[in-house]
């Protein structure tokens, strides 16, 4: 099992954490013949696609604006995938049926989200399982012991500032490495 990436959206749908655990030495060997593709890349604040910070630095921008920019459009294109499929499941099926997960050729979304709309998206391979428990587990034992229980942390994230809690961040990468 290969896991992508991880976001974090907040009720106001700002994405308040976004983690890649995808190598860079794929960026340059994933790529197909049919035609341009995104790979998301490790960086150290956070995600950036490969081609849109090319283009950037093709452009003139400085490859940390062009990270920056790309990793926030790709958390607003997630996020906006994520709310128009949930809604038409719920139009579709009724309250009832909640959205889970969706496949593609080259990845698959799990979804998870908690009653206060904190919502958790993880992009892994096709071939993985339900990742609804690992998502709930997340929740349970970083999201709210590392974050939720802290005082200094912020109970809003403002503006889009994201969650800058170092034991929350080590404990996920343990834990989503653990995994693969």
């Amino acid at each position: 099992m290969v896991v992508y990436s991880f976001y974090i959206f907040d009720r106001h749908t700002e994405c308040i954490y976004s983690k890649s655990w995808l190598p860079p030495s794929h960026a340059s060997s994933s790529s197909s013949s049919s035609g341009p593709t995104n790979v998301t890349t490790t960086t150290g604040t956070g995600t950036a696609t490969a081609a849109a910070a090319a283009a950037g630095a093709a452009a003139g921008q400085t490859a940390s604006g062009a990270r920056k920019k790309s990793a926030a459009d790709d958390a607003k294109l997630i996020f906006g995938t994520v709310f128009s499929l949930r809604n038409m499941v719920r139009k579709l099926g009724g309250d009832d049926d909640a959205f889970v997960a969706y496949r593609t050729a080259h990845y698959k979304l799990h979804y998870y989200e908690t009653a206060s709309n904190l919502r958790m998206v993880m992009l892994t391979d096709p071939a993985t399982l339900s990742m609804r428990n690992v998502l709930h587990q997340i929740y349970i034992n970083l999201w709210v012991e590392y974050v939720v229980k802290n005082p200094l942390s912020p109970v809003e994230h403002k503006g889009g500032a994201g969650v800058r809690n170092e034991l929350f961040e080590l404990g996920l990468d343990q834990f989503v490495r653990g995994l693969m």
